[in-house]
């Protein structure tokens, strides 16, 4: 995921043409785009073909091509209809790209300048007749962006700059699916374990730790570490306190306690089912004579 967003454009919404149409019928012969539009039916019907599909707009709607489709835009009454071409991925050439215009249709030389497509930044599909979420607040901020983008004042270009960026992410996110839940992961598991060994882990505390039932924290678990939870941490305390005998002068109760286990008796009894051996035999064994 790192690596994509790493190879992904950056997010840098650029306003390139925007105004209130006010028209009579009317028709605007076919092209093709290299930005995205997006167009408010404010008032009136039209009709819009785009990669030769057609569609039909009534007051209130929106419609939002994107860049690389095939558009031809016809008014069949008297419409109002504001409108925004923009960028959203940085280019560094975008002062160079342009609003096409009828019949340009081949976009070849212009491959360079042509914005990548929702799906190509979000990998989310936003039909052609969008449906955002809150219609009015885009419709609102549609009309300031166009008002607002004129004036030649610092804070105002920021401004229009954040409505455009509050536009994109309403229709984006009116699409966005609920990402699916992550797998939950037991990385963490080792790690806590060697830095509690002396503490009373119960596996109520690992599960409430990785949000899981203790069912549940129990059978991934054992899928992931081939044992159960209570028998991998007395595995670990086994092989800490076996290091702390060959390396250390601790008595065998510090062992004991340093290891988490209940009582010298305990800690004893669970060494020698598990290595054959008692833990003071364990140290006579392996003690490096050099440290005797």
């Amino acid at each position: 995921m790192q690596q994509q967003l790493l190879d992904s454009p950056p997010i840098v919404p650029y306003i390139r043409e925007c105004d209130f149409a006010v028209r009579k019928p009317w028709n605007y012969p076919e092209r093709r785009l290299l930005d995205y539009l997006l167009v408010y039916i404010q008032e009136g019907t039209c009709c819009f073909w785009v990669d030769d599909q057609k569609y039909m707009f009534y007051p209130g709607q929106f419609c939002l091509v994107q860049p690389g489709s095939l558009l031809s835009l016809e008014g069949l009454t008297n419409t109002i209809t504001p409108f925004l071409h923009f960028d959203i991925a940085y280019n560094p050439e975008r002062e160079n790209s342009f609003p096409t215009r009828p019949g340009q249709i081949d976009l070849s030389a212009y491959r360079h300048l042509m914005q990548p497509t929702l799906q190509d930044l979000f990998k989310i599909r936003v039909p052609v007749h969008v449906q955002p979420k809150d219609p009015i607040l885009i419709k609102e901020k549609l009309l300031q962006t166009i008002e607002l983008v004129h004036v030649p004042n610092p804070l105002t270009q920021l401004r229009t700059q954040q409505l455009l960026l509050e536009i994109i992410l309403s229709i984006v996110e009116s699409y966005q699916r609920e990402a699916p839940s992550p797998a939950p992961t037991l990385n963490w598991i080792t790690s806590y374990f060697s830095h509690h060994l002396s503490d009373p882990i119960t596996v109520q505390d690992m599960a409430g730790r990785a949000n899981l039932s203790i069912s549940r924290f129990s059978f991934l678990f054992k899928q992931r570490y081939g044992t159960s939870p209570h028998q991998y941490l007395l595995q670990m305390r086994i092989h800490h306190a076996k290091e702390l005998l060959t390396n250390t002068e601790l008595s065998l109760q510090s062992i004991s306690d340093y290891c988490g286990f209940a009582d010298l008796h305990h800690f004893s009894k669970i060494f020698k089912q598990r290595t054959g051996t008692t833990p003071g035999e364990h140290r006579k064994s392996t003690k490096n004579p050099s440290n005797r």
